[in-house]
């Protein structure tokens, strides 16, 4: 009598996703994503999804890790989208972005969070945020008192947002080295006049009566901020190097 050997069923194929359900898919992780950013992407041939024959696109594994990577280049990193566009064709892998729940020597010391332009946000309470970030109170009052931060009085308490929190825990790192928020008007200083200069280039689509024109102008936003960190963190580099000479 003969035994029949049965091999492994193979793998399933994973299914392709549309791009809502790709965008509902990354939103836990990336708060700001939409379905317009993914198309901007698109545009700029840092994607090319499959299209059915009536047009629609559909996202395999491949395309989503992809647009992962891309994402978090954008936010951990600050490239602009010429460079991730290089990144990724030297084979930039997902796996070599560090994401949040990476160890701090995988990150660094100082931890990269992203922040969407639109929405609130979580609010956190003092004690929260000293004990995440092990700040101590007289470091944010100090902050408050040169305006740097301001949290937001509720009931008679004082809540912080993720940028603030964030603001706190970087400055918590300068201030090893003696860096205090005494000397921290020329990052305010200059964060404000990069602001008022990104704000003149695309005020009239920002005020623009059109939500869709709105919602446009503050993706585009939100790459020349990277733009800018990113062309900011370069002159800085540029300026070290002399030091280091």
């Amino acid at each position: 009598m003969s035994t029949e050997v049965r091999g492994e069923a193979p793998p399933r194929k994973e299914k392709a996703l549309t791009i809502g359900a790709v965008t509902k898919q990354l939103e836990r992780e990336f708060p700001d994503i939409s379905i317009s950013k993914i198309r901007y992407l698109e545009d700029q041939k840092l994607l090319a999804p499959r299209r059915t024959p009536g047009g629609y696109r559909l996202y395999a594994p491949a395309d989503v890790d992809r647009l992962r990577t891309i994402l978090r280049l954008q936010r951990d990193e600050f490239l602009p989208l010429r460079v991730i566009r290089q990144e990724l064709a030297a084979g930039r892998a997902d796996t070599e972005v560090a994401t949040p729940d990476a160890p701090p020597e995988a990150r660094g010391s100082v931890r990269r969070t992203s922040f969407a332009l639109r929405g609130p946000g979580s609010l956190y309470r003092l004690s929260e945020v000293l004990d995440e970030t092990g700040a101590d109170q007289a470091l944010v009052k100090e902050l408050e008192d040169y305006g740097v931060i301001k949290g937001e009085r509720r009931d008679g308490e004082t809540f912080y947002d993720d940028t603030e929190r964030e603001i706190i825990r970087a400055v918590g790192e300068l201030k090893r080295f003696g860096v205090g928020g005494r000397n921290l008007r020329v990052f305010r200083t200059s964060a404000d006049r990069e602001a008022a200069l990104l704000e003149q280039i695309l005020a009239p689509a920002l005020r623009s009566r059109n939500p869709e024109r709105r919602k446009e102008a503050v993706e585009a936003l939100e790459n020349l901020a990277a733009v800018a960190s990113h062309l900011k963190h370069l002159l800085l580099i540029r300026d070290l190097r002399k030091l280091a000479r």
